[in-house]
This record gives C-alpha cells, sequence and structure tokens, in this order.
C-alpha cells in the first residue's frame, strides 16, 4: 500500500541528516522546504565560518526553523576548527581546573561562534562520567571520573551554551564512561548500577538542557535486551518518566554498528522513534538523497505496520518543533543584542584568548630531576607518537606540541610515528639526530597502546633527560626528567605546553 504524503512529511519531521560539501545539495533544500526538520553539519561540510554562515542562511531560506546540530565539544571533537585544531580546550582539561566559571564563559565563548555560524543546536556537552580510564571513545572528552565533578560542569557547560542562543545537547545517555567498546563498531555494556552515571544528566535536566542524545548502549540494570537507543524502557522509562525529561530526544549516529547492525539503518531508526527518541540522526557516513529517504520511508513504513503507534511519532515530530521554536527565538533574541558579538575563536571579547588561558590552568608539570631541564632554549629535537584516533574525532584535526615549540625554537625538528613507524631502527636513527639537542617526546593515551610504551621505554633508556608531554590521559607522570600532562591535544594545549618548555608560560 502506498504511503500517504501526510506520513511521510511527518516522517520528515523527525530526520536531521547529513550531506556531502560546502553547500546544500539541491535534494536537501526540496526536502526542507517539504518539511524536513534539519541537518547534521560534519566536518566535510565545513570550511571556514563565513562559508557555515552562508550554508546555514541558504538553509534557513527553505525553513527558517530548521534545525542545524553539529558535534562541536570543543578539544578533540571538533567541527568549526577541524582545519587549525580546537582555540579551546576538551572537556577532561576543563574538569582538571575545575572552575564552574571557566566552563561556562567557555561554553558561552563557543555558543557566540556557533550562533554567528548559524549552527542551532551543540551536540555536547558529553556528559559522561569517565569511570574506565581504558575507554576507546570518551576519555579526554568527559570533563572526569566523578560523577559530582563531571555534574557541575554539565551544567555550567549548559547554562554558558544557551545563554549564547544555542541549544545544549547532553550525551551520550545514559553514559557511555564505564564502557570499554566503542559503539561505532560493537555494543558496550554497561555493568552495575548507574546511579552515579545519571547524575550528570539528571544535573543537565534541572538546568534546563533542551537535547539530551542517547548512547548506543546495552544496560543490562534496566534492559538486557535492547540497546539503549532502542529501549522503551531507558528513554521512555527513564529518561522521560524517571528524570522528567520534556525536551528533544536525539539519536547518536543511528548508521552506527550498535544499533544498525541488527536492523539496518531504517529498522533502527523506527525502533528509536517507537522507544522514544524524537530525532533520528543519520549521514555521518551515509550522507546521500537514498538514505534520506529510505529512513524516511522506513518510518513511515513502520507507522503503517503497526510497530510504530502515530501518536508516538506526532509526539516526536511536536518535539522537535518546539526545539526549533525555541532555537528560532533565542537565535532573535542573541542576534539582536545578546551575548553573540562575533568574538572569533576562543576570545573572550577583551583581545585575550580565554581558550588558551584554559588550558594553560590546565597543564601539570611533575619535574624528576634536580638538574634545570627546563626551559629550553635551543632548537630541539621533538619525537611524537601518534595513535589511532576512534571515528568522533576527525583524523585531520591537527596536534601535538611539535608545531607550536618550532615556531618558538626556529630549527626545531619534529618527527610523527605511528604504530608501525616506531620501530627499534627508527628510533635509533632519532636518538643520533638528538645528540647534543634537547628531547622532547609526545605521547597521547600512552598507557592504551603498548607500542607506546615500548617506544617510550626504548628512548628513556638512552635519554633520561628528556621530557615527555602526555596530551591523553596520564596514567603516569613519573617519565622522563620532566613530564607535562595536557589534558587534551587541542592546538591550544600543544601552545600552552610549548610556553612551559620554553619558560615563556
Amino acid at each position: 500500500m502506498p504511503l500517504s504524503r501526510d506520513l511521510l512529511r511527518l516522517a520528515d519531521a523527525v530526520l536531521l541528516p547529513g550531506f556531502e560539501g560546502t553547500t546544500p545539495p539541491d535534494w536537501l533544500l526540496r526536502r526542507l522546504g517539504d518539511g524536513l526538520a534539519g541537518v547534521v553539519l560534519f566536518s566535510r561540510n565545513i570550511a571556514s565560518v563565513p562559508q557555515v554562515a552562508e550554508l546555514t542562511a541558504a538553509l534557513r531560506a527553505e525553513n527558517p526553523a530548521v534545525l542545524v546540530g553539529t558535534d562541536e565539544e570543543s578539544g578533540e571533537v571538533t567541527r568549526l576548527e577541524v582545519a587549525t585544531g580546537s582555540s579551546r580546550p576538551g572537556n577532561y582539561a576543563v574538569g582538571v581546573v575545575d572552575d564552574p566559571e571557566l566552563t561556562e564563559a567557555l561554553a558561552r565563548d563557543l555558543g557566540c561562534d556557533l550562533a554567528a555560524a548559524g549552527v542551532t543546536v551543540d551536540f555536547a556537552p558529553s556528559s559522561d562520567v569517565n569511570s574506565n580510564p581504558d575507554n576507546p571513545v570518551i576519555g579526554l572528552r568527559a570533563f572526569g571520573a566523578d560523577s559530582e565533578l563531571v555534574s557541575r560542569h554539565t551544567r555550567a557547560f549548559v547554562r554558558g551554551l544557551q545563554s549564547a542562543g544555542v541549544a545544549a545537547c547532553a550525551k551520550h545517555f545514559p553514559g557511555h564512561g564505564d564502557t570499554s567498546v566503542d559503539s561505532h563498531h560493537g555494543v558496550p555494556v554497561v555493568g552495575g548500577e548507574i546511579e552515579e552515571a545519571l547524575a550528570p544528566f539528571a544535573a543537565a535536566i534541572d538546568e534546563g538542557v533542551r537535547a539530551v542524545m542517547t548512547g548506543h548502549l546495552l544496560v543490562p540494570s534496566h534492559d538486557p535486551n535492547a540497546p539503549a537507543t532502542l529501549s522503551q524502557k531507558v528513554l521512555t522509562g527513564l529518561l522521560r518518566n524517571e528524570l522528567g525529561f520534556e525536551g528533544m530526544i536525539v539519536t547518536d549516529g543511528i548508521e552506527m554498528a550498535a544499533v544498525s547492525g541488527a536492523y539496518g539503518i531504517g529498522g533502527a531508526s523506527a525502533r528509536a522513534i517507537a522507544a522514544g527518541a524524537d530525532a533520528i540522526c543519520v549521514g555521518g557516513e551515509h550522507a546521500d538523497e537514498a538514505t534520506a529517504i529510505s529512513v524516511r520511508d522506513a518510518i513511515a513504513a513502520a507507522v503503517a505496520d503497526g510497530l510504530l503507534p502515530e501518536e508516538r511519532l506526532a509526539d516526536a515530530a511536536r518535539r522537535v518543533t518546539e526545539l526549533a521554536d525555541w532555537t528560532v527565538a533565542a537565535r532573535a533574541r542573541t542576534l539582536s543584542g545578546g551575548p553573540v558579538a562575533g568574538f572569533g575563536f576562543g576570545s573572550n571579547g577583551s583581545g585575550q584568548g580565554i581558550g588558551l588561558d584554559a588550558a594553560r590552568r590546565a597543564l601539570r608539570i611533575t619535574r624528576r630531576s634536580a638538574a634545570p631541564t627546563l626551559p629550553i632554549t635551543r632548537p630541539a629535537q621533538v619525537i611524537e607518537l601518534s595513535p589511532e584516533m576512534n571515528l568522533a574525532i576527525d583524523k585531520g584535526t591537527p596536534w601535538g606540541v611539535g608545531e607550536p615549540l618550532s615556531r618558538m625554537l626556529p630549527g626545531t625538528a619534529v618527527t610523527r610515528l605511528a604504530a608501525g613507524e616506531a620501530t627499534g631502527a627508527a628510533l635509533e636513527s632519532l636518538l643520533q639526530d638528538a645528540e647534543g639537542r634537547p628531547l622532547v617526546i609526545v605521547v597521547r593515551d600512552a598507557h592504551r597502546y603498548d607500542w607506546q610504551g615500548e617506544a617510550l621505554r626504548h628512548l628513556l633508556s638512552a635519554r633520561p633527560d628528556a621530557v615527555v608531554v602526555e596530551m591523553g590521559l596520564p596514567a603516569r607522570t613519573d617519565l622522563g626528567s620532566v613530564h607535562i600532562a595536557t589534558y587534551g591535544s587541542a592546538r591550544v594545549c600543544g601552545q600552552a605546553a610549548a610556553e612551559a618548555i620554553t619558560g615563556t608560560l
């Protein structure tokens, strides 16, 4: 039986697809004019802030209430600054500083830039409690491993971002921190009770967060059979009824294997709406009209087949519309004289970099040698050990200490090695190059990668005077003559570390 136009339009009203290119394709503009809820922007859609502003203006011309979402967490997960690296540190560094006023100011500053670019929903903050230090996908994206700390900074982030007219979206409900599997590839299982994991989401709801993003997680204490995104017990029973959230529930990327593997993208989408989700995020990997149409049709067909009550779909569309209406009003309010002033990335409007200030405050320096290793005032040899990052982090995002240190100490040599390149022969060659020069070794989550640990031992056995910079989570601080923990790999984290190394901090 053909699906009715009204039903197809209702299904479109809960979709947030992605697309290719830096200008909106004709199919997307046409669908927006016909009721599509909005879009999700990825780094492939972003060349500059003026370009994004022009792109989003074209979207609003078709649908003035279009939702424009993106994953701009700052730190490792950045979209607007993917070409340069973030001008703000990520959550973990902010949590190390533990100044909620700073967190709020950073989020407001971020909101100003997003609003100026025409983004209306930021899929941030990550409100996960990173209680598993070996977590492959959260890590630095969390404010920390303590539930109370994460809760107070989640509150501050929500306040700051939404004061700039951009809707915040706490994620990944009910908490992705205590997991050891990346949901891009499989189904993480959250064992035991989850009260501490839920606390930051309760705090976000109390603070008035406008959206919550589901995590593709199996939570046996609440539903042993379906991941949270597809679980009515988790989304409706827990998030709606127990925690009292009335805003928009949006899925994490629905094509991720944890949910699409069993049902396909369309089937997972329909089941997510039936479970209590209101908006489907799709198009991180399948960014074409055919995918968007297939998801729409699958949702509509689920209604026709009785899998998805039409009342539930209508309720989801209503909640999406309510958020869209809020963003229109908030955007009008802020752009007409509110906090959005176009400060530029990482600036607080006074000419000082609030993001760099935060990165400097997050540094933790451990000196293990009585000899004055720092400051380094002459050209150094920098060796950066580069692991493969998870899919949430764009592979093209710059990071490291070598680039800013080379600017501060001209003549500094920088070599970056991946897992298969950090061989004994390669390390010996670099040690020869470093003879007579200060040595700086940069690692990223060294405790999670055996090859980084082995390379560190090799290098430090020959050069115990080396400076070690850990740009991930530091499991140890007793490596090298000086150990610098940045708690992040954003551009400003590298800059702050370079300043500490050269004594200009």
